[in-house]
């Protein structure tokens, strides 16, 4: 057979072999076990939501799921891990708008590129932010709280979960909406930033339910108002900002699955239905609702188009306020 002819049906041998590689692969996954990478230390939010998922995602898949903790470098340190694993589908990361939304704009310089390096899954659960007081404080009310803002010369300062997270810019949205001074005092994480607020050595933060709920219900700080769409079902007494002329103050951490980027369609789109369908699951939803998470599950270009609008929205801010961390 002439070489031409010989390459000719070498290819067209090989082609439906390669096309049917894909769908092959979907078909048999997953066949081992899956690595969760979750790029905070163990016992936070986005640990507990990674764990309660993976306990009725696993059976789910009919593989074991490790939980991989990569804390540090502001989430970068497990974003470029995953960033850099086989895009397989055996390696997904637990990543909040820190690591989707906020690094690039606060970054200069990022070991990974959250829109090039990884796929979207879906939006697991919602983290609403709350904006607390504690006894620095003699405001009730976010009017009082704005009026002591504004009574003081240097203005307020205010803590946080730590510089560039969501407590972080909730605030500095509030700050830029309300018009108020306010000074930030960076902590590492929410824990002990909220201490401080309920011992009065700062006047006041945005916090996550997740992790203030107890604080809040155990009269140790007083919640003035949630910078959610709608009121919490579990502080239905605490009115939203937009109720009270805010409606630009919406903020929460955003907690999602993504992938590495070239991890084929299929395999996401397995993901996909049982992540989303392990969330719906009653008893998975009530563990989480019960911990302060509200649960979404979403589609993939559901959960791609919210990151977008995000990125819009943040980015501005972020510019406006020349917020830098390097």
């Amino acid at each position: 057979m002439p070489f031409a002819r010989l390459t000719r049906a070498l290819a067209l041998t090989i082609l439906p072999l390669v096309a049917a590689a894909p769908a092959a692969a979907a078909d048999t996954y997953p066949s081992k076990p899956l690595r969760w990478v979750v790029p905070y230390a163990a016992g936070g939010g986005s640990d507990f939501l990674a764990r309660t998922v993976s306990q009725g995602l696993s059976p789910r898949l009919g593989q074991t799921i490790v939980v991989d903790n990569k804390p540090g470098g502001n989430t970068s340190i497990g974003a470029s891990e995953t960033a850099r694993a086989p895009a397989d589908g055996y390696t997904m990361l637990s990543a909040d708008n820190g690591t989707l939304v906020f690094n690039p704009a606060l970054y200069q310089k990022l070991t990974y590129d959250p829109v090039k390096d990884f796929a979207p899954v879906t939006l697991m659960g919602r983290f609403p932010m709350i904006l607390v007081a504690g006894p620095a404080l003699k405001a009730t009310d976010v009017k009082g709280f704005i009026a002591e803002a504004k009574a003081r010369a240097q203005g307020l300062d205010y803590g946080s979960a730590g510089a560039g997270s969501p407590h972080h810019l909730a605030m500095e949205l509030l700050k830029v909406e309300a018009g108020i001074p306010l000074t930030h005092v960076p902590y590492r994480g929410a824990a002990p930033a909220l201490a401080d607020v309920a011992g009065g050595q700062v006047p006041a933060m945005m916090v996550d339910l997740a992790a203030g709920a107890g604080f809040i219900q155990g009269g140790k700080v007083r919640a003035l108002a949630v910078a959610n769409p709608t009121r919490l079902a579990q502080l239905p007494n605490v009115p939203t900002f937009a109720e009270l002329g805010y409606k630009n103050v919406e903020a929460a951490a955003l907690v999602g699955i993504v992938v590495p980027a070239a991890t084929p369609q299929p395999v996401i789109d397995t993901l996909n239905r049982q992540l989303v369908a392990t969330i719906n699951d009653a008893a998975i939803r009530q563990k989480l609702v019960d911990f302060g998470i509200e649960p979404v599950g979403n589609t993939p270009a559901q959960y791609r188009d919210l990151l977008e609008a995000e990125r819009t929205r943040w980015h501005k801010l972020i510019r406006d306020l020349n917020i830098k961390l390097d």
